[in-house]
């Protein structure tokens, strides 16, 4: 993903910034997709394995990123306390 466009990035629910997720938070999270476990903000099951992830500032959500584009829907942000 281009840092230029990380830069102009926001959660689109709250507008705070978003900082890319770590590898290890992301093989994490496919493994847990994997086992079936891993739901998004309206408690549908995530099926697809991510590619990647941006956080918002405050922590609690994570956007996916698949084939280097980021998913910027507020449904599909991954509550990252689950």
């Amino acid at each position: 993903m281009d840092e230029k466009l990380l830069e102009i990035l926001c959660c689109p629910e709250t507008h705070q910034p978003l900082t890319r997720a770590g590898a290890e938070l992301v093989e994490d999270l496919n493994q847990r997709i994997q086992a079936g476990t891993l739901v998004d903000r309206v408690d549908e099951k995530i099926t697809e394995p991510i590619d990647g992830g941006l956080i918002r500032e405050d922590g609690n959500i994570l956007f996916p990123i698949r084939q280097d584009i980021p998913v910027m829907l507020v449904d599909q942000g991954i509550p990252l306390g689950q």
